[in-house]
């Protein structure tokens, strides 16, 4: 599996609402709410052989109240082990 960040700015007022959706689709394996430039942070584990782009375009961007959002790429910090 491939661990992603995704950072999501929404529109005014629907910060709870977009929450509510991501935690009904169970595509999360976390989900924070943030302050500064993005409104939620969400973790999630992408299944193995699936094209992260197109994942999460499909289950997490569709959602509606979403303005804008940031992925985070994962990478082992250690090798060996």
């Amino acid at each position: 599996m491939t661990c992603v960040f995704v950072q999501l700015r929404c529109n005014p007022g629907k910060t709870y609402e977009v929450a509510r959706e991501i935690y009904l689709r169970e595509i999360v394996s976390e989900l924070y709410s943030t302050s500064g430039d993005f409104d939620l942070l969400a973790k999630i584990y992408i299944p193995e052989g699936q094209d992260v782009g197109v994942f999460i375009n499909e289950s997490l961007l569709d959602v509606p109240g979403i303005a804008r959002s940031l992925t985070t790429m994962t990478f082992k910090a250690l090798h060996g082990g």
